[in-house]
This record gives C-alpha cells, sequence and structure tokens, in this order.
C-alpha cells in the first residue's frame, strides 16, 4: 500500500521586508529548515526538494498518517513570514503530474 504524500503549495511571493538586492523568498529555506528538523521525529519524511509549479512553491512530505501529514502542512502554513493563501494537495505516488489530487485548505 502506498503512503500519502502531501504538497504543500505556497503561493511564490516575495517577502515585504527584504531588502532590494536580497533573495525574495526567505521563508522557502524557512520552511525547508524547519520541515527538515521535524522529520527527526519519525512523523513524516520530507519525500523530494521543494520545486515551483507556475506561481507556487510546493514543498512535499510523507508518511504513515494523512491527518499528521496535515497537522504538519497546517503548521507550516501559519509560520511567521509566510505568504497567505498556502493549502494543500493530498496524493500519493502514483500520481504523475504535480498539484492533482485531493485539496485541503489551510488555515493561515
Amino acid at each position: 500500500m502506498t503512503q500519502p504524500i502531501v504538497e504543500i503549495h505556497v503561493p511564490l511571493t516575495p517577502s515585504p521586508d527584504v531588502a532590494p538586492g536580497e533573495y525574495e523568498f526567505p521563508w522557502i529555506d524557512d520552511v525547508e529548515e524547519t520541515l527538515g528538523v521535524g522529520e527527526e521525529d519519525g512523523r513524516y519524511e520530507v519525500y523530494d526538494d521543494g520545486e515551483e509549479l507556475g506561481d507556487e512553491y510546493v514543498f512535499f512530505i510523507t508518511g504513515e498518517s494523512e491527518a499528521d501529514l496535515l497537522a504538519v502542512a497546517a503548521d507550516v502554513a501559519n509560520m511567521p513570514g509566510l505568504p497567505d493563501g498556502a493549502f494543500a494537495v493530498v496524493t500519493d505516488e502514483d500520481q504523475q503530474e504535480l498539484g492533482e489530487g485531493r485539496r485541503v485548505e489551510l488555515s493561515s
């Protein structure tokens, strides 16, 4: 049986407090670091490197419990500095296209 994969989609919006010439999306590094640290508790694994998908940035996590994965996704959506409008897509490794699956709104 395949484990669920949760794609965490975040609008690719520059941080408003970034000075001209600096990296516009520091929240991407913050999310990657947070997911990497959280992975150590064994509730989930980072499935793949994050990537741009149109006007969104997508992070991937997998694990046994869909509920745990969605809780992690909600925590990410509520991180300080993260753009509003994040959502999750529940899928599995058999899915061929990003963003295809059951969409879950995340409060932010």
